[in-house]
């Protein structure tokens, strides 16, 4: 079992153990977006970001995604570091403006200390920041995937994917036409942490 400090807390924990559980053991909070204990480690969202260096390493850490990063003998990781810090903001920054309507972004954003009035306007990502925020897409989507993913491994059925690529990525059903594989079972709308997903009744 690797023995391991995180902001110099020893743990032990098996092997195959996530950086996000470790330090769940400890009791040290990591926000979270597309994690769910309940479906495969993803790592997308990247808002999980922690900072790693081993003894045998110099300098500053990596940064990883904790939930999908298993631990290692020796390893520490620091989930405060300005490194750590300055990530999860640029991150949320671009969540924030993707999906401004979501009050559940909102509120992750705001835990550190991100808002869409106080998005930079001062180089070529702050503007790009600030004009999305200034002409927002109507959408809670961040594109964490969960839907997709419960879908996939719980539901079996595959019913919803991913289309595009970039900021052109979006939620749909396969060649965005009726699928035929939907059972109506709301998983993905129950999943999702946006609750950019609703439930309508055919009548």
């Amino acid at each position: 079992m690797p023995k391991l400090t995180i902001d110099d807390k020893p743990v032990q924990v098996p092997d195959g153990t996530t950086i996000l559980a470790a330090a769940q053991k400890l009791g040290i909070k990591i926000p979270t977006l597309c994690f769910n204990p309940h479906l495969l480690p993803y790592g997308g969202c990247r808002i999980c970001t922690v900072e790693v260096s081993m003894p045998w390493t110099e300098g500053p850490g990596r940064l990883v995604p904790s939930c999908s990063h298993p631990v290692d003998e020796g390893m520490s990781v620091k989930t405060q570091s300005p490194a750590t810090i300055s990530a999860r903001r640029f991150i949320a920054e671009l969540l924030l403006a993707a999906a401004p309507e979501s009050e559940h972004m909102r509120e992750v954003a705001a835990s550190l200390g991100i808002s869409p009035d106080n998005l930079a306007e001062d180089d070529l990502i702050g503007q790009y920041l600030f004009e999305r925020a200034a002409k927002p897409e109507k959408t809670k989507c961040i594109k964490c995937s969960m839907c997709v993913r419960v879908c996939a491994e719980h539901v079996g059925m595959q019913a919803i994917c991913f289309t595009q690529r970039g900021t052109r990525r979006s939620v749909r059903t396969p060649f965005e036409k009726v699928s035929k594989t939907c059972i109506g079972c709301g998983a993905c709308a129950y999943i999702c942490p946006t609750r950019a997903i609703h439930i309508e009744s055919a009548d």
